[in-house]
């Protein structure tokens, strides 16, 4: 997750990367600074479940698997197959499927995947709304992973506030794409990019403010469980 913070470099108070946007041609156009919250496992967490657990034979499958079950029954899946990255940084945390009963079942398994990758990307986005100290009030997605509705709908509840999906999803080939046309002068300039940039969807939150809290507040117990397992 990136956030512009302009042409001057900016440094977090919330465990939060300093990294480079984008760099226009020399002499031409500005470098633009970002803070970056990085999360090891987001779509890979899916591929796991499709390669490693085999219960979902595409990762389009995913979507339609959770949505058979109206929530998880209180089972987290905490994906910290490489360790955690923001805002926990611990490279120790393995992963961990916490709350599981006789009554769970592989589309419970899935969604809990599903949330894990929402409920990661709500502790980059507090981080940021922090950093930032102001509301921040939407996200954009990209990626093959938000065009999944039940994601992208968990992720505007979890987050409480609207995420939205462009026409274009795969944004960094567009990014590449535009930064060669500003280098050949096809673009006269960011403005005429950003001109061009159109919503497909926006997903508003659609849970209650005391759900939202509890939710978040049982995923960072679930979390905690996982620090820190494969310690030296």
């Amino acid at each position: 997750m990136l956030m512009n913070t302009g042409a001057q470099p900016v440094s977090s108070r919330n465990r939060l990367l300093t990294t480079v946007g984008w760099q226009g041609p020399a002499g031409s156009h500005r470098t633009a600074y970002c803070l970056e919250g990085s999360v090891f496992m987001a779509g890979a967490t899916v591929q796991w479940l499709r390669d490693g657990l085999q219960i979902i034979q595409s990762a389009a499958e995913v979507e339609s698997l959770a949505a058979q079950v109206d929530d998880t029954g209180d089972v987290y899946l905490v994906p910290a197959f490489a360790g955690l990255g923001t805002p926990d940084w611990d490279g120790y945390a393995r992963g961990t499927l916490v709350g599981m009963t006789r009554g769970t079942t592989r589309a419970h398994i899935a969604r809990a995947a599903l949330e894990a990758i929402a409920l990661q990307s709500a502790d980059v986005f507090a981080a940021m709304t922090r950093d930032a100290r102001i509301p921040l009030t939407e996200l954009r997605v990209d990626g093959g992973a938000s065009r999944n509705n039940l994601l992208m709908q968990m992720q505007a509840d979890f987050l409480g506030v609207a995420v939205v999906r462009p026409q274009v999803t795969e944004t960094t080939a567009l990014g590449a794409a535009y930064l060669a046309g500003l280098a050949t002068g096809f673009w006269s300039g960011a403005d005429e990019i950003a001109a061009q940039w159109r919503a497909e969807r926006r997903f508003e939150p659609r849970l209650a403010e005391s759900a939202r809290t509890g939710k978040l507040a049982r995923w960072r117990e679930a979390v905690e469980r996982a620090k820190n397992w494969a310690r030296p």
